[in-house]
C-alpha cells in the first residue's frame, strides 16, 4: 500500500485504476455515438448554433434569453453541425472532461506518483454528474476545464517564485476563456483575482507588485471575455445580459417580463430560503445545509434535489488533505476556492449541481490527498491499527467508486444505445423514444411549407430538431396563451389578432396547455376561447402528448 511507498503496490493500483478508467471511457464513447437528446442541448447549446448556420452567420434571437449567454464552447459545435454530424458535439464536450482529467493526473503525479494521478482521474471521471455531462452537448465540462487550468497554472507561477510570467499569462487566458463559456465563471474570476493579489503579497511582501500581478490577470481575462460583453452591450445595452438588469437600461423587448434575476444564471427566482420553503416545505436549516446535501441527496431530473448526482467521497475525504502539512499552500487555495464557489453559486443562484462543477476537479485532487494521508497515517498507533485504518479507507473508497459505476450502468440502460448503434433502431425511433416532442417536429418538417413559422408553447423551447422558423418566450408560451384568451372575448377582432401574430403553426404540449387554461380561467371563458380557436385554427397532428395546430388564413374554413 501507500504506507510503505511500495513500488509494486503502486503499479498494481495504477493497473486496476487504469482499467476502471478505460471501461468508463469506452462506455461513454458508445453512448456518444447516439443522436443528441439532452434538454439544454435541444434548447440552446445546439439549437442556437444551428440557427446561425441556417442564416449564414450570426443571427439575433431576442426571444431566446439563452442566446445572450457566453458561447465559447457552443461555437465549437458549429463544426459538427455544419457537417451534419451533430453527435460529434458530445465528443467535443467529453474531450473537455478528459482534458481536465489530464491536468488532475499531472498535478498529482508531480506531487506524489503515477498511481495517485490515476486515482484522481478515476475519482473525477466516474463522478456521476461528470459521467452524464460527458455524454451531452453542454458547456459545463468546458467551464471546469478552463477554471482548473487557471488555478493550476497560477500554482505553477507561484511554484516558480513568480518569475515565470508565461504561467500567469496561461492562467489569465484560461480564465478569460472560462468567462466566455458560462457566467458562473464570474465567481471564479472574482476569487482568483483577489487570491492572486493576496498570495503574491503574502509570499513576497511586495504589495504594489502584487496589485500589478492581480491587475494583469484581471485585464487579460477581461480582454479574452470582451467579445461577448460587446455583443450583448450592442444588442441589449447590458454587457452581462441577462444579469444585473437593474444596472442598465434594457430595451423593452428584453425587459418586458417581471422577475428578479439571479446573478449567475439570469433566471427568474425568489430568495432561496423563501422559494424552497414554499415549493418543498424545507426549513431554514434544510436550505442552509444544501452545500453539504449536494454530495448525498443529488438526483437527476429533480429540481428539489439539484438535478444531478455527486458522490460523498468528495466531501468525506477532501478535508483529510489537511492532516499532512505538505503542499499546504496548494491545499488552502483549493479549499478556499471550493468553499467560496459552492456557497456563492448556491446562495446567489439556483441550486443545480452542474453550477458548482468547477469545484469537482479541485475536490478530486483534495480527495486523493486525503486518501494518501490516511494510508500514510503517522500517529502513535500500532502497525496493526494503522493498517486497519488504511483498509477501512480503501474499503470506503472502493464502495463509493463502485456506486459511481452502478450509476454508469443504470444510465447506460436508460439510454439503451445499442439498438440504435447496431442498426435495429432508426435515428427517428431512437430520438422519439427519448424526446416526446420529436414526432410532432418531424411532422412539421415534412408537411409544412419551407417558410412556415412555429410558436412553441409549453415545450421548454426544445426546438433543435425543428427545421422551420420558430420562437418561444421566457414564460414558455403562457403569456402568449393569456393574450389569446383575453383577445377571444372580442369575437370580431379575434381572427384578425391571431393572423397578426405572424405564425403559421402552434406546437403545443397538450396536457399543460389545458391545465393552464383550467387553472387560470373559468369554465365559461375557457369554453369560449376554445370555440374561437376551433373557428380560426385546425389540428394537424397529435402524438406523444404534443399537438400541431395550424392557424387558418383569412377566408379559410376549418376542416370538419
Amino acid at each position: 500500500m501507500f504506507i510503505n511507498s511500495n513500488r509494486t503496490d503502486h503499479h498494481l493500483l495504477a493497473a486496476i485504476t487504469g482499467l476502471a478508467i478505460l471501461i468508463l471511457v469506452v462506455v461513454e464513447l458508445v453512448l456518444n455515438l447516439t443522436p443528441p437528446i439532452s434538454r439544454d442541448a435541444l434548447i440552446h447549446h445546439l439549437a442556437i448554433p444551428k440557427l446561425w448556420l441556417r442564416h449564414g452567420g450570426f443571427y439575433d434571437t431576442p426571444w431566446s434569453v439563452f442566446s445572450y449567454y457566453p458561447m465559447n464552447v457552443d461555437l465549437l459545435y458549429l463544426i459538427p453541425l455544419y457537417f451534419q454530424k451533430d453527435f460529434l458535439a458530445k465528443f467535443i464536450h467529453m474531450s473537455f472532461g478528459l482534458g481536465t482529467a489530464v491536468m488532475i493526473y499531472h498535478y498529482l503525479k508531480n506531487r506524489f506518483h503515477r498511481a495517485a494521478g490515476l486515482l484522481g482521474v478515476l475519482v473525477f471521471l466516474s463522478t456521476p454528474v461528470v459521467v452524464r455531462l460527458s455524454t451531452q452537448a453542454y458547456v459545463d465540462l468546458g467551464l471546469a476545464f478552463f477554471t482548473t487550468a487557471a488555478i493550476l497554472s497560477f500554482i505553477r507561477y507561484r511554484d516558480g517564485r513568480f518569475t515565470q510570467f508565461q504561467w500567469l499569462l496561461v492562467s489569465s487566458v484560461a480564465m478569460g476563456l472560462a468567462l466566455g463559456t458560462k457566467y458562473n465563471a464570474l465567481l471564479a474570476w472574482f476569487f482568483l483575482s483577489a487570491a492572486i493579489v493576496f498570495i503574491y503579497s503574502k509570499d513576497t511582501g511586495e504589495q504594489w507588485q502584487a496589485l500589478k500581478c492581480g491587475l494583469i490577470f484581471f485585464l487579460i481575462s477581461l480582454l479574452i471575455f470582451s467579445p461577448w460583453l460587446l455583443k450583448n452591450a450592442i444588442l441589449t445595452g447590458n454587457p452581462l445580459f441577462p444579469l444585473f438588469q437593474g444596472m442598465w437600461n434594457i430595451n423593452t423587448t428584453m425587459a418586458g417580463e417581471e422577475g428578479t434575476y439571479s446573478m449567475v444564471a439570469g433566471g427568474t427566482t425568489k430568495g432561496i430560503f423563501q422559494f424552497r420553503e414554499m415549493m418543498y416545505g424545507e426549513s431554514f436549516w434544510d436550505t442552509l445545509l444544501i452545500p453539504f446535501r449536494y454530495f448525498f441527496q443529488g438526483q437527476d431530473h429533480s429540481h428539489r434535489y439539484f438535478d444531478g448526482v455527486l458522490n460523498p467521497v468528495l466531501i468525506l475525504f477532501a478535508p483529510l488533505a489537511l492532516i499532512d502539512k505538505s503542499f499546504l499552500r496548494d491545499k488552502l487555495l483549493f479549499i478556499g476556492f471550493s468553499v467560496f464557489f459552492v456557497l456563492a453559486a448556491t446562495f446567489l443562484d439556483q441550486t443545480r449541481i452542474r453550477y458548482i462543477l468547477p469545484v469537482v476537479p479541485i475536490l478530486s485532487i483534495l480527495t486523493v490527498m486525503g486518501i494518501i494521508n490516511i494510508l500514510n497515517l503517522k500517529i502513535n498507533l500500532s502497525g496493526r491499527v494503522r493498517n486497519l485504518l488504511a483498509l477501512l479507507a480503501l474499503g470506503l473508497l472502493i464502495f463509493f467508486i463502485t456506486q459511481n459505476f452502478i450509476y454508469l450502468k443504470n444510465y447506460y440502460q436508460s439510454i439503451s444505445p445499442w439498438k440504435y448503434i447496431s442498426g435495429k433502431e432508426s435515428k427517428d425511433e431512437f430520438i422519439a423514444r427519448h424526446v416526446g416532442i420529436y414526432p410532432a417536429m418531424k411532422y412539421i418538417n415534412e408537411h409544412t411549407a419551407a417558410n412556415a413559422r412555429v410558436k412553441l408553447i409549453l415545450v421548454a423551447g426544445r426546438g433543435y430538431y425543428l427545421d422551420r422558423e420558430y420562437d418561444y418566450d421566457r414564460s414558455m408560451g403562457m403569456g402568449f396563451i393569456s393574450n389569446l384568451v383575453n383577445t377571444s372575448r372580442e369575437e370580431n377582432t379575434f381572427p384578425g389578432y391571431v393572423r397578426s401574430l405572424g405564425f403559421t403553426h402552434l406546437l403545443v404540449r397538450t396536457d399543460l396547455y389545458y391545465k393552464y387554461l383550467r387553472d387560470n380561467y373559468s369554465a365559461e371563458i375557457v369554453q369560449n376561447f376554445l370555440r374561437q380557436m376551433n373557428q380560426t385554427t385546425e389540428i394537424m397532428f397529435e402524438a406523444g402528448g404534443h399537438t400541431v395546430i395550424r392557424l387558418l388564413p383569412a377566408g379559410t374554413a376549418p376542416r370538419s
